[in-house]
């Protein structure tokens, strides 16, 4: 299948990030490139334009009239799709992307891979980072785009392969999770928690596939957990491979302690050296102790590592302010899970110390359009002062019993006094905090999609009121 005979692949849903991303780095190499998706949101849009690939849409049959030597078929793609059945009524050669990653570009190579529930893209991009300031030139694949890089992928000489390990399925004939297929080295899992409720029944399922990508780390690699997770507790206790944990715990070999959180920067120690670290939060913390138990194990010193926290800029998406308009600041963050929105708001809220802070939440993913995370949504916007919500996604797609319930969620979170809202689009919100956000506020908008643009029409309208 991965003969060098290949010149020409086709990605179908190239809109993805990690999908953008590759097909990007192939065209690098030399490689024709082509790609299909139904909707394609920023920053990809943009950065596959930058790119000069084409994004043909709808997907048809005609888009592989040229039959391609590969086609890569992304996870999001299922039967039924016009060019999934082509390629298999044609017997062309076709793959995941996490087969090609493998077999184009991972083996051979030392893979670093990062897991979890939250963090695996910040903690990649800060990895990454290390690697690259230190002059170790890494190949490296992230589900998004850090500032200190122009594209989430790049594939190199190197011996170092960096890449973000997800737990979702890998496609539509293949449904193991996708990091099953990473040649991990070192594996970071940051943390655990239920997620993906389309595929995954309840967090026994998740932690067996979490245990399945432990299985394969060699004798001679190297497993870093979060030892302050109590789910990854059991995981951890393996044998056949280094074992080392991080966190804020005194039980942890990599341990963090004296945090000194600021308004723009965090510092924190481990034993014998203090870090200082451009982002703000608990998480992040937690992140970057990962980064450092996986760099130091690779030959990296500590002043290596911070002399790369020092000029590392943070991943778009993530935090990211989009702009400041009458005096009301705008963040666009990729949070989606309870605990991700939690400590989101919670790093904000010392970022933002006296700043009234509006979250806006728009439960579109599987897991959130169901009432699995019904009292945990309602509690992780305690640090917000006030909290709209988007209609949630096809809800009618789901069983009654299965719904998220958005009345009581609305109730619950207004409970303490804060105004909420439970609004039908992105512009009925804009015009709702348009006529309420006053200067000096925060406006927070928590999607893992488009949400029909809603950052720019916010700035606009904030601007339209000077």
């Amino acid at each position: 299948m991965f003969s060098s005979a290949i010149k020409s692949v086709h990605f179908i849903g190239i809109g993805g990030t990690a999908m953008a991303s590759a097909a990007a780095a192939l065209l690098d190499k030399g490689f024709h490139i082509t790609g299909s998706d139904q909707n394609v949101y920023e920053p990809m849009a943009s950065f596959l334009a930058q790119k000069k690939i084409a994004v043909m849409t709808p997907y048809d049959e005609k888009n592989l009239a040229h039959k391609p030597d590969l086609v890569v078929v992304g996870n999001a793609i299922s039967r039924g799709n016009a060019e999934a059945e082509y390629v298999l009524d044609h017997k062309l050669r076709y793959c995941s992307l996490p087969d090609l990653l493998r077999e184009f570009f991972i083996r051979g190579k030392r893979a670093l891979v990062v897991a979890g529930t939250h963090g695996k893209t910040t903690t990649t991009s800060l990895l990454t980072w290390v690697f690259e300031h230190n002059g170790l030139n890494p190949s490296y694949l992230i589900g998004g785009i850090p500032n200190n890089f122009s594209q989430g992928a790049r594939f190199t000489d190197s011996e170092w392969f960096i890449i973000e390990g997800d737990e979702y399925d890998t496609a539509f004939f293949d449904k193991r999770s996708k990091f099953i297929h990473y040649l991990p080295e070192v594996a970071i899992i940051n943390n655990l928690e239920y997620d993906h409720a389309d595929i995954f029944e309840n967090l026994a399922a998740i932690k067996k596939t979490f245990s399945h990508f432990i299985r394969i780390i060699p004798r001679n690699g190297l497993l870093l957990g979060n030892g302050d997770d109590a789910n990854l507790t059991d995981l951890l206790n393996v044998t056949h491979c280094p074992v080392k944990k991080f966190g804020l715990g005194e039980h942890n070999a990599v341990q963090g302690f004296n945090l000194n959180f600021g308004p723009t920067a965090t510092t924190f120690e481990i034993p014998s050296f203090k870090f200082h670290l451009n982002l703000v939060g608990e998480l992040n913390v937690r992140n970057a102790l990962a980064v450092i138990g996986a760099a130091k194990h690779c030959g990296l010193s500590n002043k290596q590592i911070q002399s790369a926290f020092d000029t590392f800029k943070g991943i778009k998406r993530r935090m990211e302010v989009k702009g400041i308009a009458g005096g009301v600041t705008v963040i666009d963050d990729f949070g989606h899970h309870p605990t991700a929105i939690r400590e989101t708001l919670r790093a904000l809220r010392i970022k933002y110390a006296k700043e009234k802070i509006w979250a806006v939440f728009e439960p579109r993913t599987n897991t959130t359009r169901r009432n699995y995370f019904q009292n945990e949504l309602a509690e992780a916007f305690v640090d917000a002062d006030g909290v709209i919500v988007s209609q949630i996604a096809r809800l009618e797609l789901l069983a009654p019993e299965e719904r998220l319930n958005p009345e009581k969620l609305m109730r619950d979170i207004g409970a303490s006094g804060k105004p909420t809202a439970y609004l039908p689009d992105a512009d009925v919100i804009v015009k709702h905090l348009g006529e309420r956000a006053q200067g000096g506020d925060v406006i927070v908008v928590f999607s893992n999609g488009g949400f029909g643009n809603i950052h720019e029409k916010l700035l606009a309208r904030l601007n339209g009121r000077c």
